[in-house]
């Protein structure tokens, strides 16, 4: 397919935040079904039908945690049968590590791809695509080897990069110590079980921040420094535009689920990679980052009903002792996963609008990449009208796969409005939902890529 010495070319990037269902195998007796081990320990498994169109898939799976880590090739169970029924060959790796596994994702990825070729032939077409943390990796090997790729597919991916990840991850929990008046320790935690003590802590003062108007309105603040959106899981009921207090019950769970995940546990495993605290906050201007957040006027309505100071709160803040990163951390973690915005083939990337735990802004943040770099032309992106992280149906992933392949085929990008999505999706698959919709995200609050240099100060 292409040289195999590339993949040492291509290290290895980033995370995803959530792992979804691991594909099954598929039992359709027209469809090869491998499975394997990289001499990396990564397992891969590879669906291949006996109708094989010439393409690969070459899918990044989620952040995973604990011992189980199987490999994945598909999204989800039913996008995995609709590809195979569509004639496209699967393939994915489970990446020898869980975790922030920025030093293994990559090249496991490239060598499952480089197994595939050597067992079924060389593909006519290559796309690598993910989910989540497998958002970033993918979008790392779009980087760092599009030689090896045709083009990629992010799905509410990382693509903000490490570093920008771990310093928005910072600013809600940073607030809500401040404001909560809370004493744990928000950096720098020893082990797991140090950093579970930590969320329980923390969460528990949100838990009875809750109770009064006061403490609402101070989650809500924290909730708009990540721009935690105000509809953000499927089983919420959507609120009205004025409706505040809905909105904010509706982050409370959020931040809390942000704590519980990403904050402290997670937070916890990076450093130990990046041997140190990569993320800080030295600098910031928190009212700066308050008025360009996409949920102030919610802030601004219940800090009024609270009968609570929002500046003062915000003077706070600004006055409440830093965190300063580790410089080797912060270097690590830069060089590692970290973007230059500069793309070689075309990318596609999807988002749902009511996305919590990786908002939507972080688009925004990859745009601000690419253009810088250069390379705008080879990026389009498309939002979703859903709420909750990756929840995509099948058809709305397979219209985006679609969608991209026209670019391949045609050398120019069409059909990338949410008419032309929704019409796709339909046609892929006429059972489940199709919910583009044309949609803007404001800019993200802590914006860190490697095109431009003054991020790094």
């Amino acid at each position: 397919m292409r040289p195999s010495t590339r993949i040492a070319c291509a290290a290895a990037l980033l995370l995803t935040l959530t792992t979804a269902p691991a594909a099954t195998a598929a039992a359709d007796p027209a469809t090869t079904h491998v499975d394997g081990r990289l001499p990396s320990g990564a397992t891969y498994m590879m669906d291949v039908p006996t109708t094989w169109n010439g393409t690969v898939l070459l899918f990044s799976h989620g952040y995973a945690t604990g011992p189980a880590n199987p490999a994945q090739d598909a999204p989800s169970a039913a996008a995995q049968s609709l590809l195979l029924q569509q004639g496209y060959a699967l393939v994915g790796s489970s990446y020898a590590s869980t975790g922030w596994a920025v030093t293994d994702a990559v090249p496991d990825q490239l060598a499952t791809l480089k197994t595939f070729t050597d067992r079924f032939g060389e593909a006519s077409r290559t796309i690598a695509w993910g989910s989540s943390y497998g958002g970033l990796v993918t979008t790392a090997i779009a980087e760092r080897a599009p030689d090896e790729i045709d083009g990629s597919i992010s799905m509410c991916g990382l693509v903000q990069g490490g570093v920008a990840n771990w310093n928005n991850t910072l600013d809600p929990a940073f607030a809500l110590k401040t404001l909560l008046g809370s004493d744990v320790p928000l950096v720098g935690l020893p082990t797991q079980q140090a950093a579970t003590d930590a969320a329980n802590t923390l969460t528990a003062a949100v838990d009875s921040a809750q109770s009064t108007a006061e403490g609402r309105a101070r989650i809500a603040l924290a909730a708009a420094l990540h721009n935690i959106p105000v509809w953000n899981a499927t089983a919420q009921t959507r609120p009205a535009p004025t409706d505040w207090d809905a909105q904010q019950a509706n982050q409370y769970d959020a931040v809390k689920g942000l704590l519980k995940i990403a904050a402290f546990n997670r937070r916890q495993e990076a450093e130990v990679r990046a041997g140190g605290n990569m993320s800080w906050n030295t600098g910031v201007d928190y009212t700066r980052l308050l008025a360009e957040s996409s949920v102030r006027k919610e802030v601004t309505e219940l800090y009024k009903k609270a009968g609570l100071s929002l500046r003062k709160d915000l003077a706070a803040l600004n006055r409440a002792p830093r965190i300063s990163a580790d410089p080797k951390a912060a270097d690590w973690m830069s060089r590692t996963s970290s973007f230059t915005g500069k793309l070689a083939k075309p990318q596609l990337t999807i988002h749902t609008i009511g996305d919590p735990l990786v908002p939507v802004q972080t688009e925004s943040a990859l745009k601000r990449a690419v253009t810088a770099a250069g390379s705008g032309s080879l990026l389009r992106q498309a939002y979703v009208d859903n709420a909750g992280h990756c929840t995509f149906s099948p058809a709305e992933q397979l219209a985006a796969l679609h969608t991209l392949e026209d670019r391949l085929t045609t050398g120019t990008w069409q059909g990338t409005d949410p008419a032309s999505l929704n019409a796709r999706a339909t046609a892929a698959d006429p059972t489940t939902p199709t919910r583009y919709v044309r949609y803007r995200p404001t800019a993200y609050l802590r914006p860190y890529d490697l095109a431009h240099p003054a991020d790094r100060r």
